[in-house]
């Protein structure tokens, strides 16, 4: 275990206080993201050459969690940013050394959908397109761009082949007002584009191949985490955000009712319904986070051992990461709901909670149809569609 947590809890006040500043800025003001750099969460599963971590993907979603239930958009940010270096850590050296050489806090953004196009050049590639959700993006030097192949003609190349661009800040612009929200406002999760940049062929990855562990073999990792699914570590920071803004809320609900009198003239403490509900989404919740954990336990031990992950495998992972999301946000609505009036109050935390959460369980991720389908089919002993492989 590294000290990162331990860090963040020395910050928690600092965390805490700040949330409301976030939410006016629209992202996360430059001390918050110094705070975040000086305690690491960031660099948990960097390589250690270049002064990482590579630190076990359970401290990676406990890390993200703690700091969630903090601020749920410092939280969010260390979810989806703290996991680009793991993925850099299959990429090319010599990415990885522009990324990191002069500086090993460099901060990478994305996204991943594939809303670009990259059209085959000498030496690489001419990339043109737009992006939205680009979550932290002010505080980060380099970026993940999904794109799909090109043809010369700029047309999309069939059959079709996605693939991950990294691109440093200077090649791409971020789109200032295009982050207009309900919830996650911290997050600065601005629209990107990339208007004719040439991407050298080592700054491009196979998005096929990432995802279904072919690039990880490709350039011979030997480190269990770096051997690890994709569908299980990109989507672990993002549901862990998820559940521990649950666990925030939680912390804010029990904060808000402990003294509270109801409309009807009862105090909470004496009400048997609200403690029922308190004690029921507290359970639920506590749930959503075992899963998760266990989960990551589960493949880590597996991959550790030298296994190869089956198809059935990452849908059931999948399956559960999804779920734990959902539940932690079924039993936030929960407590929400028997708050009270005030509790709507922007001056309120738990309303702040209640938004953040919403937001984060609407993330592509956490869409359940095609992933339970695709996992149900998978423990029938049969072959998923192709149309339900996608992101597992």
């Amino acid at each position: 275990m590294t000290k990162v947590l331990d860090n963040i809890a020395a910050i928690a006040d600092q965390l805490r206080d700040q949330a409301p500043e976030a939410e006016r800025l629209g992202q996360l003001p430059d001390a918050t993201a110094q705070l975040l750099k000086t305690a690491g969460p960031i660099r948990l599963l960097q390589p250690k050459k270049y002064s990482g971590f590579e630190a076990h993907p359970r401290e990676f979603a406990e890390t993200v969690m703690a700091t969630a239930a903090l601020d749920p958009a410092s939280g969010w940010i260390t979810g989806i940013v703290g996991v680009h270096p793991w993925q850099l850590a299959f990429a090319d050296p010599k990415v990885q050394d522009e990324v990191w050489a002069d500086d090993h806090d460099t901060w990478m953004a994305s996204p991943y959908a594939p809303t670009g196009i990259a059209r085959p050049v000498d030496g690489g590639y001419i990339f043109n397109g737009r992006w939205q959700f680009s979550s932290g993006t002010d505080h980060c030097d380099w970026i993940f761009l999904g794109a799909m192949l090109g043809n010369p003609d700029g047309s999309m190349a069939l059959p079709p082949t996605m693939l991950h661009m990294i691109l440093p800040r200077e090649d791409y612009t971020i789109v200032e007002d295009s982050w207009n929200v309900v919830g996650l406002k911290g997050t600065g999760s601005k629209d990107i584009i990339v208007k004719d940049a040439f991407v050298p062929d080592y700054r491009v990855m196979n998005g096929d191949h990432v995802i279904d562990g072919t690039a990880q073999k490709e350039y011979g990792v030997t480190e269990t985490l770096y051997k690890m699914p994709w569908s299980t570590m990109f989507p672990l920071g993002i549901s862990s955000a998820v559940v521990g803004i649950a666990e925030g809320a939680l912390a804010a609900h029990l904060d808000y009712q402990r003294d509270r009198v109801g409309a009807q003239g009862t105090a909470v403490k004496d009400d048997p319904y609200v403690l029922f509900a308190i004690g029921e989404a507290a359970a639920d919740i506590n749930a959503a986070r075992q899963e998760l954990l266990a989960n990551a336990d589960k493949i880590f031990d597996a991959v550790d051992a030298g296994r190869e992950i089956s198809f059935a495998e990452r849908a059931a992972v999948r399956r559960t990461q999804v779920r734990a999301a959902w539940r932690a946000v079924s039993a936030v609505d929960q407590i929400f709901a028997r708050s009270g009036g005030n509790a709507m109050r922007t001056d309120k935390p738990l309303q702040r909670y209640w938004r953040d959460a919403h937001v984060g369980l609407a993330h592509a991720i956490h869409v359940p149809s095609t992933v339970y389908h695709a996992s149900a089919v998978s423990s029938l002993g049969l072959e998923p569609a192709d149309n339900l492989r996608s992101m597992i």
